[in-house]
């Protein structure tokens, strides 16, 4: 009986401390800000960014994709 309960209060305790998702646009749109923010998007590369994370649905926002550098050599 114990530990049905304690493996109750422990699933409980792992479903109410998952993170919450965006519920409204604005949130969401907060939310997508942040991110270009984060990863320092500007200008065209800002606004692909926010289209295609207020398209997503509430799962984890897309990475952004790296810039590359033509001056750096090949790893050997």
């Amino acid at each position: 009986m114990f530990l049905r309960v304690f493996a109750l209060s422990l699933f409980a305790a792992f479903v109410f401390s998952a993170p919450a998702r965006a519920v409204t646009a604005k949130e969401k749109m907060e939310t997508c800000k942040f991110g270009a923010q984060d990863q320092k998007l500007t200008g065209k590369e800002e606004k692909a960014f926010m289209r295609k994370c207020m398209a997503a649905g509430d799962g984890p926002a897309p990475k952004a994709k790296k810039k590359k550098s033509g001056d750096a050599a090949p790893a050997q």
